[in-house]
């Protein structure tokens, strides 16, 4: 089992920048590709970043690329995302997730586990 814990979210203005953490426990997750994924209000979970297992490769979804960089520190058993030109439209929940396999996917089914999420807000 691996436990996942979000932090890093807040409330910052449009043009601001903000770093998650994804604390995980239970197991080392350097074999897992990890992922963050987002909810607003009133939508359904969408796919924002993901990470191999040894970080090698990453994939982005076209609203973040840019602006958005995943990166993973196995020795701390850690996942980051950092934010950076945020948006309103930034504004949700983000989740943390890991899969058991070390290939990205954004397919929020080939996730197994994933952390309770911390509350990103951008203001204009």
């Amino acid at each position: 089992q691996v436990q996942l814990v979000e932090s890093g979210g807040g409330s910052v203005q449009a043009g601001g920048s903000l770093r998650l953490s994804c604390a995980a426990s239970g197991r080392a997750i350097s074999s897992d590709a990890m992922a963050w994924f987002r909810q607003a209000p009133g939508k359904e979970r969408e796919f924002v970043a993901a990470i191999s297992s040894r970080g090698v490769f990453t994939d982005y979804a076209d609203s973040v690329k840019g602006r958005f960089t995943i990166s993973r520190d196995n020795a701390k058993n850690t996942v980051y995302l950092q934010m950076n030109s945020l948006k309103p439209e930034d504004t949700a929940v983000y989740y943390c997730a890991a899969r058991s396999y070390g290939v990205t996917t954004m397919r929020e089914e080939q996730y197994r586990y994933w952390g309770r999420g911390t509350q990103v807000t951008v203001s204009s």
